[in-house]
């Protein structure tokens, strides 16, 4: 599989804060075998997320965009607001994985306002901005991900419980 890696930090995307986040997962990504062939910093501006989540989900060469930011509850998380607006449909399932995963390490999780869901066949999924949670939101749903990679290349398996 092939993954995009966003990072939404307007200290890191100023040079004033490492992205620790964003190789974080890139590791996570490559243990299970996957590659990350797009990575990018970006600033919390709903025009520049909106337009990097657009380009990298039409572009043809992804099949997931995982955003690590902006999910919280400042005025400038925005994240969860662009991604629901450039997507197609919901996957609340994941959303809900993740958020019940999290809250067994820490009550902070019920803060997160991630998001995820599906623009034409690629799926985008909001983690956290720490590297910690990032990971752990992302191995929540790690199961998953080539089924439902596999369902919107119409290549996986149809049953059932998924649908």
């Amino acid at each position: 599989m092939r993954f995009g890696i966003l990072t939404i930090s307007d200290r890191s995307a100023r040079g004033e804060r490492e992205d620790l986040s964003g190789p974080a997962l890139a590791a996570r990504v490559e243990q299970e075998g996957w590659e990350a062939s797009r990575t990018a910093v970006i600033p919390d501006e709903e025009g520049e997320i909106e337009a990097m989540l657009t380009e990298w989900a039409d572009s043809g060469d992804l099949d997931l965009v995982l955003t690590t930011g902006g999910t919280g509850f400042t005025s400038r998380d925005v994240t969860p607001e662009v991604t629901k607006a450039v997507i197609d449909r919901r996957a609340p399932g994941m959303e809900e994985a993740m958020r019940a995963a999290s809250m067994l390490i820490t009550p902070m999780a019920m803060l997160s306002r991630a998001a995820a869901g599906i623009r034409g066949k690629v799926l985008i999924v909001n983690l956290p901005g720490s590297p910690k949670g990032a990971v752990e939101n992302l191995e929540a749903i790690l199961p998953v991900l080539e089924h439902a990679v596999g369902q919107l290349n119409d290549t996986g398996s149809q049953n059932h419980e998924t649908g």
